[in-house]
């Protein structure tokens, strides 16, 4: 067994199901890479771990290999898995050398796949560098892909979010911009361009039904977890960003998920160096509009 200190893992994605924490997340030692500098997608995919008590892990288990003829050649980044309809659907960031990075939708019978496409390519606007997507379902239960427009091709990086078919294999709409990273007073531009990032965001419904959204960018000591809510209580916003982050340690891309007890946790990968990545878990407690990490956590 590997115990949690030992897996390198970008991204962290925890799915609780029947008695057991599943763990996805980027993985490997070329997920970087372009083809031209080591990535070999014959050879590539994704893989996920389990485990009873988030320290000791099992695995890791190939959950989903590229097939042949595959679309993407690079960069397979950020999967996180839902149910729904009574299947496992993985969201996942993929480029092609010939195009732009975007979310494509995979499907699978088994939480550990093996996963194979379901939408025809990303369903993300194929014109748009677009990355880390995840699944939101609003009031009347329509599902939305929730994602970031990469700050390489707008510079103030953007949340944004595209409504999806019932089945989640296609858009259905035009993606409508939620709000864009400087508005967050946390978020540090580069010096040498202004840029800004938007990464990795996450939907959360409070007991009291106040919609949050956690987010990550570059804040002053590094890699940081925002969040925000929803004036309206629903997806459309306004959204009105907390003046500091919640974790700004050099750690980001969070998630939200409950464990076997009751309790919410939080899970982040730190540091934000590359190969050095960590999955961290941390209690976190709603207050109100705001989530609150245990101190005794940090």
């Amino acid at each position: 067994m590997l115990r949690t200190s030992q897996i390198q893992i970008r991204d962290p994605f925890v799915v609780p199901f029947d008695g057991k924490y599943y763990l996805f997340g980027t993985t490997g030692v070329s997920f970087w890479k372009s083809q031209a500098e080591g990535f070999d997608p014959s050879t590539e995919g994704f893989d996920a771990f389990s485990s009873r008590d988030l320290e000791h892990w099992e695995g890791p288990f190939r959950v989903f290999s590229t097939p042949p003829e595959f679309w993407a050649d690079q960069n397979y980044w950020s999967p996180e898995v839902h149910a729904h309809a009574g299947r496992w659907f993985m969201l996942a960031s993929f480029k092609a050398s010939t195009g732009c990075r975007g979310t494509q939708v995979l499907v699978s019978d088994h939480l550990l796949g093996p996963y194979r496409p379901h939408s025809d390519g990303p369903v993300t606007p194929t014109a748009w560098e677009s990355l880390d997507g995840t699944l939101f379902f609003d009031e009347s239960r329509r599902p939305w892909l929730v994602f970031c427009h990469e700050w390489i091709q707008v510079h103030d990086g953007e949340i944004c979010a595209l409504p999806l078919s019932a089945d989640l294999r296609r858009a259905t709409g035009n993606p409508v911009v939620l709000f864009r990273a400087s508005e967050a007073p946390w978020t540090v531009a580069n010096p040498n361009s202004q840029d800004r990032v938007t990464d990795g965001p996450w939907l959360h419904r409070t007991t009291t039904g106040t919609l949050l959204m956690l987010w990550s960018s570059v804040g002053s000591d590094g890699y940081a977890v925002g969040c925000a809510h929803s004036a309206s209580g629903r997806l459309a916003g306004p959204w009105l960003q907390k003046s500091v982050p919640l974790y700004d340690r050099d750690g980001g891309h969070g998630m939200l998920f409950k464990t076997f007890e009751g309790e919410l946790c939080l899970a982040i990968h730190a540091p934000n160096k590359l190969m050095a990545e960590r999955p961290l878990f941390l209690a976190v407690h709603e207050q109100g509009d705001r989530l609150i990490i245990a101190p005794s956590t940090i």
